[in-house]
């Protein structure tokens, strides 16, 4: 069950069995059907997850009700609505699986509490951080100016999983595009 996870920790730097174990032992596994929410508008994010199968998206509702799905996150990834996990406000997004999942969830306390006493997990959590952000950021500024081949391009180059498994519904809200341009697109390719 922990074996993803103690791999991806590991990854991160020197940490003796003995620190892993612990670590581990503050996250519960979550089994989830497809389409399961994790996390509502309103609620706020009180559990990070690591995936060890399945897909997790967060995504938003327009006023229209529209989706627009703002991250997926796969495999042996961590995912949560980071913002309301920091600030403890609602989330104003959702965290749904996309996939049947197995998930390892630890609780904000726990988490934190091992950001504190666990310097590998600190410097996981740094890493989190870094990544989120520099994600975020080259989708903002990458889409920016792109036209709708390009944008599918840079999705095939960046995250490879998201066309493959994830709906052209899905996708298409992810990168701005509808989905039957998404599907001509994807057959020109």
């Amino acid at each position: 069950m922990y074996e993803a996870l103690k791999k991806f920790i590991s990854s991160k730097g020197d940490i003796d069995m003995q620190s892993l174990d612990s670590i581990c032992s503050h996250f519960d596994l979550v089994t989830t059907h497809r389409n399961e929410i994790l996390l509502d508008y309103e609620q706020v994010a009180n559990y990070y997850y690591f995936v060890n199968k399945g897909a997790v998206r967060v995504f938003t509702l327009t006023n229209e009700g529209e989706e627009i799905s703002r991250y997926f996150a796969f495999e042996d990834t961590f995912v949560t609505a980071l913002p309301s996990f920091i600030d403890q406000k609602p989330a104003e997004e959702y965290l749904q699986t996309i996939e049947k999942s197995e998930l390892l969830r630890i609780s904000r306390a726990d988490f934190y509490k091992l950001v504190v006493l666990e310097p590998v997990f600190s410097k996981l959590y740094t890493e989190i951080l870094e990544l989120g952000f520099i994600v975020a950021q080259k989708r903002i500024y990458g889409f920016q100016g792109y036209d709708a081949l390009s944008k599918v391009k840079w999705v095939i180059k960046n995250q490879p999983k998201l066309l493959l498994r994830v709906s052209n519904k899905m996708a298409a809200s992810f990168l701005g595009i509808t989905p039957s341009t998404l599907s001509r697109l994807k057959a020109k390719l």
